[in-house]
């Protein structure tokens, strides 16, 4: 007895179901009663080529091109499950402008439009499918995934138009097995040995995901490896897999106890389908005994149920008693539920009923012609419903809107079923999702996650197919040479950079008003922050510049009450006043520098530093130069008496502090300081005064220490003047001091950010300031307060021997 695949059947049965349906429907079809007749190829080209010749023939006679009755005029075929059977019954339909309605050809549309006459499509081009695979794949975030095809043409072609798309998604073939098929006994043991190999590839794959794309025969072949893997290596294999719309879940009587748990949690690409209102109960009452006219019914009948209507069949016991119910049957041998290849069967049937009502209404309708009383038609050609079939929109018996483009393709698009197996070896297509490319992109693929059941060993969690696990936020991938892409090692973030999602390729800076957490996993927002009185440094810098600027003024205060002592009167009393003076405001003017900073103290506090301290160097100076204009106008016939006196003092004071002041003018008036935000610090944002012309402000820096340098060179020449109270000794310590300071506050300035940048200014200010007063006037007034004995000008002018 003959094997047939027992599921194909519901496609004829579809076929006759929908012809009823059409022939009762007086709207579509008035006047024209369809009927149709079944051919099967069993997969032979010969017996292929037969079938459409014999179309072409009178009934029970095979003379191709020769037909005597016209009441079994061929308008269209509908036919072609698989790619291969499509384009053979293209090259010879063509020949005869033969309508063909393919089911289950998903090929590519290089191959759709290769015919003068376009076939029709029941079903989406195939290249929308892998466009849906793909979208399937990255929604869940499958990048490790393993590939099966059949062994054959249709198969190198899949991979060859695939993999492309799988790149530049970013996934990654784990592997790429090719399902062996035997055709004669003699090549059964060498494929049972491909199918172990190809068991242990599949088994030892870290990718949970595998794609599966074929026709029937694929379906078969794989449930025959994994049967054959699982009993050799005693485990079961759990993976999720993902079907495409060519394959069904079909088997041959021979497997009727093989299980199908290997395929529970399965996402199937079907044809898109609906259920038919009464194709179940017309299932549930069909008869063996009461089917004539097919031949193969009782085959069909026999081999599902496992039984005989004949006594001869000794390989079946049990006796077909016809009563037997469909809805019992496993479902890899029929299905209840109308399938997406049987739905497009449907389909094709109303698209012939559709454009056969238009053709029939049009201008272009056949002729009525009155023959003995009745209205008869004349014979229609096939090649008339081209015209009516490109683009044709209807309505089929469910309600649905079916639609032909202009390519004639079906726009329906694919259903996404989860498969549920029971221990009957039966199962269950869950709708979970559509794919339908003929919408906008946000609207064309959903799926509900919620309503898939994975596979047992998934424990309902959704599984993962990755070559390596994501790296977590605070890492990124770094690629592992000589491993593809999908491959990596995770490495955390290099410093100042986050990762905050997984899985992500490289890391990314923060914001500038932001910095990384310690996890280097997100960002946080930097604190607004600045040199504050309310800061321990700020606090402490402002209480010594206070304590300081106390200090000056008891000082100075000592030389108001002692002016007319001899040590305040000598070297120019009014200038150590003027010198005094601006010490004062020296150490003041260093609490510009706390606080917050706005455009009027940004504006002046450099400015205020640079002129008050160079009318400080320049009363150094001032003294610097008097002392040595003294001694020498001491010196008998000297000319340098005129010299000495408040108008040169006073000249040197305003020279050197109007220099200053021009160079504050210009910088003012080109690039003032004005505030800003500094971001360059790790955790917060520092409130600062940008200097504007950084060139400007080390002009001002420069000119002070050229006037400090001028006075330490004059000090220092003059330090061994051979009076008792030398005062040039003093300023030369205090002007050592005071270029130590701001010589060593340059590259510490520099290399200082925020906060530090304005305390180092501010120390230097601080100790440059005290060094000229502590090393000025620190004598001077341990002599006032603790040896005014010494306070006599015998003592002052003596000179030592």
């Amino acid at each position: 007895m003959a094997r047939i695949i027992t599921k194909n059947y519901q496609q004829v049965l579809a076929m006759g179901f929908a012809v009823t349906e059409i022939n009762e429907n007086s709207n579509l079809s008035p006047n024209i009663s369809l009927g149709f007749h079944l051919s099967e190829t069993y997969f032979s080209q010969r017996r292929m080529y037969q079938t459409i010749m014999e179309l072409f023939s009178t009934q029970h006679r095979f003379v191709p091109n020769y037909q005597c009755n016209t009441e079994s005029n061929v308008i269209a075929v509908i036919g072609g499950l698989g790619s291969e059977t499509s384009h053979l019954l293209a090259d010879m339909l063509e020949v005869y402008k033969l309508p063909q309605f393919t089911y289950g050809d998903f090929g590519l549309m290089l191959n759709r439009q290769s015919h003068s006459l376009p076939l029709y499509w029941m079903v989406p081009n195939e290249v929308h499918q892998y466009i849906a695979i793909v979208r399937l794949l990255q929604h869940f975030s499958w990048r490790w995934v393993g590939l099966m095809t059949m062994d054959d043409n249709s198969g190198e072609f899949f991979l060859k138009s695939l993999l492309p798309i799988l790149y530049e998604s970013n996934i990654c073939p784990a592997f790429t097995e090719r399902i062996s098929v035997f055709g004669f006994f003699e090549e059964f043991l060498e494929v049972q040995q491909k199918w172990k190999e190809t068991f242990l590839v599949i088994m030892r794959s870290k990718a949970n995901a595998v794609v599966l794309h074929g026709e029937t025969k694929a379906m078969i072949s794989l449930r025959g490896l994994l049967r054959q893997g699982e009993s050799d290596y005693e485990t079961a294999l759990g993976k999720v897999w993902i079907l495409s719309a060519q394959l069904d879940f079909a088997t041959m009587a021979m497997h009727r106890d093989w299980d199908i748990q290997a395929f529970h949690g399965a996402l199937a690409f079907t044809a898109h389908s609906r259920e038919v209102p009464g194709f179940q109960h017309f299932l549930q009452n069909l008869n063996p005994h009461l089917v004539t006219g097919y031949d193969f019914f009782q085959t069909f009948w026999e081999q599902v149920f496992g039984c005989s209507f004949s006594n001869y069949n000794l390989d079946i016991e049990e006796a077909c008693t016809g009563k037997e119910k469909l809805e019992n049957v496993p479902g890899p041998f029929f299905e209840m539920s109308m399938t997406g290849h049987s739905y497009s069967i449907y389909n094709a049937a109303y698209a012939v009923a559709s454009a056969l009502h238009a053709l029939s209404s049009s201008s272009v309708k056949s002729r009525l012609r009155v023959d003995r009383g009745r209205v008869k038609y004349q014979i229609i050609k096939p090649w008339q419903l081209h015209s009516f079939l490109r683009s044709i929109s209807f309505n089929n018996g469910v309600g649905e809107t079916i639609q032909l483009n202009e390519n004639g393709e079906c726009t329906v698009g694919f259903d996404i079923t989860n498969v549920v197996t029971f221990p009957n070896h039966s199962f269950a297509r869950v709708k979970v999702g559509r794919m339908n490319p003929w919408v906008p992109p946000d609207k064309g693929f959903s799926i509900d996650d919620n309503d898939i059941e994975w596979h047992q060993s998934f424990n309902q969690v959704m599984p993962l197919s990755l070559c390596n696990e994501d790296c977590h936020p605070g890492n990124h991938k770094k690629k592992k040479e000589g491993e593809p892409f999908c491959c990596y090692d995770c490495v955390p973030c290099p410093g100042g950079k986050i990762s905050n999602r997984t899985g992500m390729e490289s890391c990314t800076f923060c914001l500038e008003d932001h910095y990384p957490n310690k996890e280097q996993n997100q960002c946080i927002p930097k604190a607004l922050t600045f040199l504050a009185y309310e800061d321990p440094l700020g606090m402490g810098l402002a209480m010594f510049a206070l304590f300081f600027s106390w200090l000056t003024a008891l000082v100075l205060g000592a030389f108001v009450k002692h002016h007319s002592t001899p040590i305040v009167k000598a070297n120019n009393r009014n200038l150590t006043y003027t010198l005094l003076i601006s010490l004062l405001l020296c150490f003041l003017s260093a609490l510009l520098f706390i606080g917050q900073p706005d455009k009027l103290v940004c504006l002046f506090r450099q400015i205020a530093f640079g002129i008050v301290f160079s009318v400080a160097v320049s009363c150094v100076l001032a003294k610097t130069i008097t002392v040595v204009l003294a001694f020498m106008a001491t010196k008998p016939g000297s000319g340098m008496r005129k010299w000495v006196g408040k108008k040169m003092a006073t000249s040197i004071i305003l020279g050197g502090s109007l220099v200053q002041v021009g160079i504050c003018a210009v910088w003012l008036s080109s690039f003032p300081p004005f505030p800003d935000v500094d971001y360059q610090s790790d955790e917060a944002m520092v409130l600062e005064c940008n200097e504007g012309c950084v060139t400007m402000f080390y002009c001002v820096l420069g000119y002070m220490g050229f006037l400090a340098t001028v006075s330490f060179s004059v000090a220092f020449l003059a330090r061994k003047l051979p009076d008792s109270f030398n005062e040039a000794k003093f300023i030369t310590f205090s002007m050592l001091v005071f270029c130590s300071v701001w010589l060593s506050f340059v590259p510490t300035y520099l290399s200082t950010k925020g906060k530090s940048m304005v305390a180092v200014e501010i120390f230097s200010i601080l100790a440059s300031t005290l060094g000229l007063l502590g090393c000025i006037f620190f004598p001077k007034c341990y002599i006032i307060v603790l040896r005014p004995e010494l306070n006599k000008r015998d003592n002052l002018t003596k000179r030592k021997a």
